[in-house]
C-alpha cells in the first residue's frame, strides 16, 4: 500500500478476539434449519453439552447442543440417524473451530408428524371430545383397577409397588401390550375394551418416556376415540411432565408420569382415615338428629289429649247410641207390643255396631297406652334407677358436675334423698370409675 494515502482509506485492523467476536454476531443474526445423518456422537454424562456431526453426501457439520436442551428434545440420538437441526452458526474462539449451535432437535419428517397431530387435536377438539363437561369423575376408593401398559420395562412395576404400597385393598386387572411401533395403537384400543368390559372401576394407560416418534401411538385417532367412548373413566400417564399426547387431552385425568397416574387413584393410608372418620362423624350426626327428632315426635304425641285419655276416641260414637237409645225408649211407650219387639231388634243390632265401631279404637289405644307406660320415667326407677339433680333442680350426667359440700337431691321410686358431697366419697367414686373404664 502506497504511505502516501490518507488514513481515512485505510483497512482498520482486528484482533483475532474481536473479529471472531464480530463473526459471531452476525452469524448469530441468521438462524438455519439443516437436516442430515448423524455420523458422530459425544454425549459424555460429565459434559454440559452434546457434541455430534451431521452429513450428507458431499459434506459435514460439527454440532453442539446445550445439554438441557437436549434432554428436553427427548430423542434418542444415534449414529446413522436423520435429525432436523435448526439454530446459527457459530465460531469457537479458543479454537477457531466453527460449528453449529442447536436451540431444536427433532427427528427428521417430525414436523410433518407434528402437523397432522395439531390438525387432529383441532379436529377432536370441534368434535367435543376434549370439553372438560364430558370428563367423568374418578373414583376415590376403587375396588378395582384396570393397567394398560407395556408388559416390560420399569413402568408396570414402579406402577404396581405405587398401588401396592399406597392402597393394598385394590385389586388390579393388568393388560400387557407393545406401547411402540406400527400395531401399537390398534393393540391398545383393544386392551382397553378388554379391561373395560371387567369390573374394575377405573383404568390406568401409562408409558415411559421417549421421543415425540415414541409417542405417536398415543396420538392415534382410532385410540383417542376408543377413549372417549370407553365405559369407565381412564387416567393417563405418559412419559414425563413436558410430554404431552392427544390421548392426554381426551382422558378424564391426565397425570404427568406413570407413577403420578398410580397415585391419583389410590388414596394414602392417612387420607383414608380421614375419610373414614369423616364419614363416622356424617353418620354419627344424622343418627343423633333423627334420633332426637324420633324422640320429640314420640313426645307431642304422648302430651295429646287422645292419649291422655283414649275414650274420647269413641265418645261421639257412644254419644250417638245413648241417643238412639233414649229416643228407642220414648217412642217404645206409645207402640204396640209388635212394635216394641222390633224395637227391641233394631236396638239390639245399633248396640252391636256400636261395639264393632269401638273395639278397634280399644286395641289402638290399649297398644298406645303401652307404648306411654313403657317411657314412663316411673317404670324406669321401678328398675332400680335414680335420678340425681343439683340444688337448682339440673339433672347431673357426670361427677364433673359437683364439687365437695354440694347439696344434691336423689329420686327413687318411693321417695327423695338429701345428700351432701363429700370429699373423700368424689375421690372413691373416681377411683371406682377409672377402675370399671380399664376393666371394660
Amino acid at each position: 500500500m502506497d504511505s502516501s494515502q490518507p488514513d481515512s482509506t485505510k483497512k482498520k485492523v482486528l484482533s483475532v478476539s474481536a473479529a471472531v467476536r464480530l463473526t459471531n454476531s452476525i452469524l448469530h443474526e441468521h438462524t438455519f434449519i439443516i437436516e442430515g445423518e448423524v455420523s458422530e456422537l459425544n454425549n459424555k454424562p460429565g459434559y454440559k453439552a452434546v457434541y455430534f456431526t451431521i452429513k450428507d453426501e458431499d459434506a459435514s457439520l460439527p454440532c453442539m447442543m446445550w445439554k438441557n436442551r437436549f434432554q428436553a428434545s427427548g430423542i434418542d440420538l444415534h449414529l446413522g440417524v436423520k435429525v432436523q437441526v435448526t439454530g446459527s452458526f457459530n465460531v469457537y474462539a479458543p479454537t477457531g473451530r466453527m460449528s453449529f449451535d442447536v436451540a431444536r432437535l427433532v427427528l427428521a419428517g417430525e414436523g410433518d408428524l407434528r402437523a397432522r397431530v395439531a390438525q387432529l387435536a383441532e379436529k377432536l377438539r370441534k368434535e367435543g371430545l376434549m370439553d372438560v363437561s364430558r370428563k367423568r369423575p374418578i373414583p376415590q376408593l376403587p375396588q378395582s383397577i384396570g393397567l394398560v401398559t407395556s408388559p416390560r420395562g420399569a413402568v408396570v412395576h414402579d406402577v404396581l409397588r405405587t398401588l401396592r404400597r399406597r392402597y393394598p385393598l385394590a385389586r388390579v386387572v393388568f393388560a400387557g401390550v407393545p406401547v411402540e411401533g406400527a400395531n401399537a395403537a390398534q393393540q391398545l384400543s383393544m386392551a382397553l375394551t378388554s379391561v373395560a368390559a371387567t369390573d374394575v372401576e377405573v383404568i390406568l394407560l401409562v408409558r415411559g418416556g421417549g421421543s415425540f416418534e415414541n409417542f405417536m401411538p398415543f396420538n392415534d385417532e382410532g385410540l383417542a376415540r376408543t377413549i372417549a367412548s370407553c365405559s369407565k373413566p381412564v387416567v393417563t400417564g405418559i412419559g414425563h411432565e413436558p410430554d404431552t399426547t392427544i390421548v392426554d387431552m381426551i382422558a378424564d385425568l391426565r397425570a404427568s408420569t406413570p407413577t403420578g397416574a398410580a397415585q391419583a387413584v389410590s388414596p394414602q393410608a392417612g387420607e383414608l382415615q380421614e375419610l373414614l372418620q369423616n364419614q363416622a362423624l356424617r353418620l354419627s350426626g344424622s343418627l343423633t338428629q333423627r334420633l332426637n327428632t324420633s324422640a320429640a315426635f314420640l313426645g307431642s304425641i304422648g302430651s295429646r289429649p287422645l292419649f291422655k285419655d283414649p275414650t274420647t276416641l269413641y265418645a261421639s260414637e257412644m254419644q250417638t247410641v245413648d241417643l238412639m237409645q233414649e229416643t228407642m225408649e220414648r217412642l217404645g211407650k206409645t207402640f204396640t207390643q209388635k212394635q216394641i219387639h222390633s224395637l227391641d231388634l233394631a236396638a239390639s243390632a245399633f248396640v252391636r255396631i256400636g261395639k264393632s265401631l269401638v273395639v278397634p279404637y280399644q286395641s289402638q289405644a290399649a297398644v298406645i297406652t303401652s307404648r306411654l307406660n313403657d317411657l314412663s320415667p316411673l317404670k324406669i326407677l321401678e328398675r332400680g334407677w335414680s335420678i340425681t339433680r343439683d340444688n337448682q333442680g339440673a339433672i347431673i350426667k357426670s361427677v364433673t358436675q359437683v364439687k365437695p359440700q354440694d347439696h344434691i337431691t336423689v329420686q327413687l321410686l318411693d321417695g327423695v334423698l338429701a345428700c351432701q358431697i363429700e370429699d373423700e366419697g368424689i375421690s372413691e367414686l373416681s377411683e371406682v370409675i377409672s377402675m370399671e373404664e380399664s376393666h371394660e
